[in-house]
């Protein structure tokens, strides 16, 4: 009878464990920014890998508007049991809480890993009244608002990139803020701004051209395409982000979503798309994310201090 009794529990218990088992429904994941842009664009090529390395359907939903904060807002706030995530770049994490107010900071969220890390460009506006770097410069300097320019958010990453090379050349310009990348791009397919900085999959995907790469070196995906370091104007910038969750996630949960995330970063269909976005796959596990996140939150708020636009 105590065999028939423990036979018993043992067979009730499997079923419990296999309910208790994560995932064993759809995952949310939490695209912060409107559908085309960059976070958009690397969301979906991870999507279908993430799905297969974890067993179950995961599902983007964009959350665009105030430049990440919106979407971040959401994940920081959802329940923290593995089926609502999301895919931030470190904007709006490590510099947003400084110009708006939200109810996160860098700190405050579970980091499940790093998933792609991409050089920014300087990309050319359809009818723009230059063709070049160099005619971008002598049309900037023939009016203080002459070259118009666009920018996800003000102290995007973005924005503060192109506000930076600016600078550093010596001109300025009209800054026209939009709600993400996809925004961005299709006012320059309309000829409406005439340049502005982002990945290099957003080029990759529209079609528009490329001035610049914000680095010490050519993208061997744009081959002819100089460097701001070959122009005279030595500086770098990257946009990089990766999977995200409440920070009460249990280490279980996080550490089966890491796994999945280091299979899915490391598949063929993920890299095949990411290399025909000009992007670039780049996997961290969690503490290493959330330590390069925190460490450029600090980074940002005196970098904003001097700009003159933290509300900190």
């Amino acid at each position: 009878m105590r065999w028939i009794a423990l036979l018993a529990a043992l067979l009730l218990w499997q079923p419990a464990m296999a309910q208790d088992a994560y995932p064993n429904r759809a995952v949310q994941m939490i695209i912060p920014f409107p559908p085309g842009g960059n976070t958009d664009l690397m969301a979906r090529a991870l999507q279908a890998e993430l799905s297969k390395a974890l067993g179950q359907p995961v599902v983007g939903v964009n959350r665009g508007g105030a430049a990440g904060a919106i979407g971040n807002a959401e994940i920081f706030r959802s329940r923290g049991d593995g089926y609502t995530i999301g895919i931030s770049p470190n904007n709006a994490i490590t510099t947003q809480p400084y110009l708006q107010n939200v109810n996160y900071t860098a700190e405050g969220f579970r980091y499940l890993c790093l998933v792609y890390d991409n050089p920014q460009v300087m990309i050319l506006g359809r009818n723009a009244p230059f063709r070049d770097f160099a005619g971008m410069i002598a049309h900037a300097r023939t009016g203080r608002e002459a070259l118009i320019y666009g920018a996800p958010g003000v102290g995007s990453t973005q924005h503060i990139l192109t506000v930076q090379l600016l600078r550093a050349i010596g001109i300025d310009g009209l800054n026209v803020p939009f709600t993400g990348a996809g925004p961005i791009a299709q006012a320059a397919l309309a000829g409406q701004i005439h340049v502005f900085v982002e990945a290099a999959s957003i080029p990759a995907s529209t079609g528009l051209g490329v001035l610049a790469v914000l680095g010490t070196q050519r993208m061997a995906a744009l081959p002819n395409v100089p460097s701001t370091a070959e122009l005279g104007y030595p500086m770098a910038g990257t946009t990089y982000g990766g999977l995200i969750a409440p920070a009460d996630l249990p280490d279980a949960i996080a550490a089966t979503i890491e796994r999945a995330c280091q299979t899915a970063v490391g598949s063929d269909g993920f890299k095949t798309i990411a290399e025909r976005l000009n992007a670039v796959p780049s996997f961290q596990p969690g503490a290493t994310f959330r330590e390069r996140f925190v460490a450029e939150s600090v980074a940002n708020r005196a970098l904003l201090q001097e700009l003159g636009i933290s509300r900190q």
